[in-house]
């Protein structure tokens, strides 16, 4: 009876439950779409300067390339993971594997910026099915929570290592095949998966599982897609009736959303498909701030990283990728040594002090002198790095250990919402102010446009790719101006999109060391 009993708490039949070596070897297999999943991202965007030059696309286009997938992701990662809880979250991540995989091969050999871009919102599809199941299954299989605090860890240190293991694959493939060879790593990467999913991986689902509310499933994506585009819109050009028409469009939607939310036995709905009531709980609603805030930071540091490395200071995609690896490992390193350090420290503090440390990190960005070398980025990454690897770790436990168990995939759900939110807005953001500043402040030698090809120049003043580009065909002192040029211009924005990180960061480290401070000690 009490087996019975602990089966229906954490939402797993009896048959499933596993030997502890068994549980360690079920999180190894589950590593494999979480690498899978930070490969692809970083991988990609150091690929995008490749990107621009076969593909011909346009600093809005490959801003697009880069948010298409976590947009879609973002806005399907809540309906999926209810859906998990209800056909079984094994079930759904095997189905997303093999979808991901697939699609990822056809979107390797896109002819064109806009195939590339659809094809990346067909892999957030796919993606939305992986990431809430791989959490909800580490919660289900680690209920005791010092074994799950170690798996969380673990699970976390896998993002970590497949952002670095990316910059040197996708470097290696790019500079030996092409670009599209980044995407085909997804295709012999989730074989494993596919091939003992079934075998180790135990199902669980809610056992009182309500219909999945498809008006709800519309609702969040029309709240999310008008958004980010409005926020793209309002940084890149400006304020206007499209971005404020967008972001307004996707607010209303998101308010509809909530409302349906709490119209249980009205309108249709049997059950809520995302529990706003989750939210009540402050341990949870902070956790998933400082889960957005932190993502935020470092997708934005490494979107400008990239360019820099590669474009500004000549370095191959791999060299750039190699020359992160130490900050990377680091991250890595933080997110371990946390585990052990919150049963001393309450947990609050290590999550402040995470994004303490991301404040640091850009501080260094928004005041430190860049025309000397990748010296001062690169030691902000790696402050920034042990940063997000600590506050990552011990808030996604915090929203693990705050939600119930049968609602595991849901509240999964959510945390990887708040990473994929955090990863776009991001991008979106600060990838748009920064976009936008080096147009505004891009100042090309009149002489180039006589010696130069009309679209070379356009190219030019949209990114810093086509700047790259363009100086290539030009004699070697206009080539170094027009550099000078491009370089002055990107570090204008740099400077800008880190003084808004810096004053984000600072925002929530005081919001998690207040609101946090009451969570206890780990047993």
């Amino acid at each position: 009876m009490s087996n019975l009993f602990a089966a229906r708490h954490t939402g797993t039949m009896p048959e499933t439950r596993q030997q502890p070596w068994r549980d360690w070897l079920a999180l190894a297999l589950l590593m494999f779409p979480v690498l899978l999943v930070a490969v692809d991202n970083t991988a990609l965007t150091f690929a995008l300067p490749a990107i621009a030059r076969s593909l011909d696309a346009t600093g809005i286009q490959l801003l697009w390339i880069v948010d298409a997938y976590p947009l879609v992701l973002a806005g399907l990662l809540v309906a999926m993971g209810s859906l998990g809880d209800r056909i079984g979250r094994r079930r759904l991540l095997l189905v997303g594997s093999a979808g991901f995989a697939a699609v990822s091969a056809a979107t390797a050999f896109a002819a064109s910026a806009e195939w590339l871009i659809a094809g990346r919102a067909g892999l957030g599809f796919f993606g939305a099915m992986l990431m809430p199941s791989t959490l909800s299954l580490i919660r289900n299989i680690f209920p005791e929570p010092n074994r799950r605090r170690l798996a969380v860890a673990i699970w976390a240190a896998g993002f970590s290592g497949g952002a670095a293991l990316g910059p040197i694959a996708g470097g290696w493939l790019v500079e030996h095949f092409w670009w599209g060879a980044v995407l085909l790593v997804a295709v012999p990467t989730i074989l494993p998966l596919l091939v003992l999913g079934p075998v180790l991986l135990p199902e669980s689902r809610d056992p009182h599982p309500g219909r999945v509310d498809l008006p709800s499933i519309a609702f969040s994506l029309l709240a999310m897609v008008p958004t980010v585009y409005g926020i793209k819109e309002l940084a890149t050009h400006g304020p206007g009736l499209v971005a404020f028409t967008g972001i307004g469009c996707g607010l209303l939607m998101g308010y509809v959303f909530i409302r349906r939310q709490r119209m249980l036995g009205r309108g249709g709905l049997t059950a809520p498909l995302l529990d706003v009531s989750l939210f009540g709980n402050r341990v949870f609603s902070t956790a998933i701030i400082a889960n957005v805030l932190a993502l935020f930071s470092y997708n934005g540091f490494i979107l400008f990283l990239a360019q820099h490395l590669q474009l500004i200071e000549g370095q191959s995609p791999s060299a750039s990728g190699v020359t992160m690896v130490p900050a990377l490992i680091a991250m890595i390193v933080a997110g371990l040594l946390v585990v052990p350090l919150v049963k001393r420290v309450r947990p609050g503090f290590v999550v402040a002090g995470g994004l303490l440390l991301s404040t640091v990190a850009y501080s260094l960005v928004a005041f430190g002198d860049h025309s000397t070398g990748p010296a001062v980025l690169l030691a902000a990454l790696l402050v920034l790095c042990l940063g997000v690897g600590a506050a990552e770790t011990i808030s996604n436990d915090l929203i693990l250990g705050a939600a119930p168990a049968e609602k595991s995939g849901a509240a999964s759900a959510i945390s990887e919402t708040g990473y994929e939110v955090g990863s776009l807005l991001g991008t979106a953001i600060l990838g748009s102010i920064l976009t936008a500043s080096y147009q505004r402040n891009l100042r090309l030698p009149e002489a180039v446009s006589g010696l130069a090809p009309g679209a070379a120049v356009n190219q030019a003043g949209e990114t810093l790719a086509g700047a790259a580009e363009l100086a290539q065909g030009l004699p070697g002192p206009l080539a170094g101006t027009v550099m000078a040029a491009a370089r002055t211009a990107f570090d204008s924005g740099v400077h800008i999109t880190a003084a808004i990180a810096l004053v984000l960061m600072a925002g929530a480290a005081v919001l998690a060391a207040v609101v946090l401070r009451k969570v206890p000690t780990a047993n």
